[in-house]
């Protein structure tokens, strides 16, 4: 914008003596110093004994700590949660059902590592088959429900990819729909495409999500354990998945909610099943301790208001149209400092809606947050002697300005 100017924000639970109104620049001036001034000392993260990790927000996606989360690596079985994550999206398109029965080809009934032990030719339900994948890892399963879906596993794998591309996981590969390494080639993910992809599960699949908390399984009388260790020693886990191969080492890729928080661990290739447990475990504990998901407003909160020239009101409120959460150190809520910068001059009509400029939240001088604003309620144009009126103060305050 040309001609803007900063108006510091009430935006809800900022400092609570804020008023809902315009804050004068001294006073914001004194706001900027006192959350300058009140600083939380945070240590230092944990070492985290792995070849790739990241620890993020599941609400916000901001991440809060992570090493090399951007190379691509083997993900092993970990590549199944974008199988169970395709087979679920087709299941809310539409394209599947929980109750269809799948045929077992001899490829699925042949595949090594870790299985369901279902049937050559025998057919299963694909509710069953979730679970053999989300629960059991099996490889039978993977297979089976990608055939399914795709015809063959080959034009699953493209699926896979053609998902990959748009979610935005830039790191991303697949060749099968199962993470076994061949002698040559193996799928490739990095930890912060699987973060994407966790948060992509748990906020887009909530009424299937609660199969990856599930400890065990049993088919064809065959009861098999959840392998995510931490599903037994962590309360506040509730999902995700585990993946080993001599290639990839052991990986898991964990979820876990507290107090309002939920978080997303991720650790490639680290020493043992127990070393990936420990290791996630040690990030969780980080991130709930130090750290803390805040809400900045509701969907049409008031957030500020602005004056109006030649309209029926003075002024219009501003807010967002969806509820903001943050990332910040625990206990630093009412230290949030926001300011929304709009045209200098505003005149009527406006419309319900219409964006009116950027809101701007930080923390000690850092950016945490930044959005369009837009107009909440609309303003019309006033008539002839308003309007006169206005352009005449206007004018008149130009005149004392110069």
């Amino acid at each position: 914008m040309s001609e803007s100017t900063i108006y510091p924000s009430a935006a809800a639970r900022l400092p609570r003596w804020l008023p809902p109104v315009l804050v004068p620049a001294a006073l914001f001036l004194a706001l900027v110093s006192h959350a300058a001034g009140a600083q939380t000392i945070i240590p230092r993260p944990p070492e985290i004994a792995a070849s790739s990790f990241i620890l993020m927000d599941a609400k916000t996606g901001h991440v809060i700590m992570e090493e090399n989360a951007s190379e691509a690596l083997p993900p092993a079985s970990l590549t199944k949660i974008m199988t169970s994550y395709i087979a679920i999206e087709e299941i809310i398109n539409g394209n599947l059902a929980m109750d269809d029965e799948v045929h077992i080809s001899e490829k699925a009934w042949r595949m090594d590592g870790s299985k369901m032990f279902v049937g050559v030719n025998t057919n299963v339900s694909v509710a069953d088959l979730l679970r053999g994948i989300i629960i059991q890892s099996g490889n039978d399963a993977s297979v089976a429900i990608a055939e399914h879906i795709a015809g063959s596993e080959d034009a699953f794998a493209d699926m896979m990819n053609q998902y990959a591309e748009a979610m935005g996981l830039e790191q991303s590969f697949f060749i099968n729909s199962s993470g076994l390494d061949s002698t040559e080639q193996a799928n490739s993910m990095s930890a912060r495409d699987l973060a994407i992809l966790a948060r992509a599960t748990i906020n887009n699949h909530a009424d299937y999500y609660p199969m990856y908390a599930e400890r065990e399984f049993t088919y064809n009388d065959i009861r098999q354990p959840n392998r995510n260790a931490l599903l037994f020693r962590n309360a506040n886990v509730d999902g995700l998945k585990t993946g080993w191969t001599d290639r990839a080492g052991y990986c898991l890729v964990t979820s876990a909610e507290r107090d309002g928080m939920r978080l997303i661990a991720v650790v490639m290739g680290t020493a043992s099943e127990d070393a990936r447990a420990v290791e996630s475990q040690k990030m969780l504990a980080y991130g709930f301790r130090y750290f803390e998901t805040w809400k900045l407003n509701d969907a049409g909160q008031p957030l500020t208001n602005v004056p109006v020239w030649s309209g029926v009101a003075d002024s219009v409120e501003l807010g967002l149209d969806e509820p903001v959460f943050v990332t910040i150190q625990r206990g630093r809520g009412e230290e949030l400092v926001a300011a929304v910068e709009v045209d200098e001059v505003i005149h009527a009509p406006i419309e319900v809606g219409q964006i009116m400029g950027t809101i701007h939240i930080s923390l000690d001088g850092e950016p945490v947050f930044s959005s369009e604003i837009a107009a909440l309620s609309a303003v019309g144009r006033a008539g002839a002697m308003k309007r006169m009126s206005d352009w005449f103060s206007l004018r008149f305050s130009d005149l004392l300005a110069n």
